[in-house]
């Protein structure tokens, strides 16, 4: 057992100078290996909350832009531009989360959607299911969703056999 265990319970902010004092001098040895390698994770998955955060507001303004154009206020702008702010400060200090931001906007939508429910008073049947932005979309400080917008054109979609002639 490190003799800085017991620290780490009692005065976190002294255990960690202890740490790397420890660490600088080469003392790998006497290092607290088991809370040293629980911080780091706590740091890793604190950076991953902090982007997964913005895109949850992001995601709750977009969507109260898009289905609420008549309330569009101040607010929703400067929150939108903030949380699309900060995502670039958080990937420079932490780019491996860049390639997590799919996955972040897909697991954050639900909740995101049913906020947006609830501060508006919109049915949830108001909203898309899945997210109806590209990563590209959510991020882009130059995107606004256009209310006026219906989705995408089920003419569109209809898949052509390359024989037949389109009309």
């Amino acid at each position: 057992m490190s003799p800085t265990n017991g620290l780490y319970d009692t005065d976190f902010y002294q255990w960690t100078q202890e740490q790397a004092a420890l660490l600088r001098e080469g003392k790998l040895h006497e290092l607290d290996l088991v809370n040293l390698m629980e911080e780091i994770l706590s740091v890793g998955a604190s950076q991953y909350t902090a982007v997964s955060s913005a895109v949850y507001q992001i995601l709750v303004h977009l969507l109260k832009w898009r289905y609420q154009p008549a309330h569009q206020s101040r607010s929703w702008r400067v929150s939108l531009v903030e949380h699309r702010n900060r995502i670039p400060r958080q990937l420079r200090r932490a780019p491996a989360l860049a390639r997590e931001i799919p996955s972040m906007i897909e697991e954050e939508y639900p909740a995101a959607y049913r906020k947006a429910s609830a501060q508006t008073s919109l049915p949830l049947a108001t909203f898309p299911a899945t997210c109806p932005w590209t990563e590209d979309q959510v991020l882009n400080g130059d995107f606004w969703p256009d209310p006026s917008d219906t989705g995408p054109d089920v003419e569109r979609l209809v898949m052509f056999d390359e024989d037949e002639p389109r009309a």
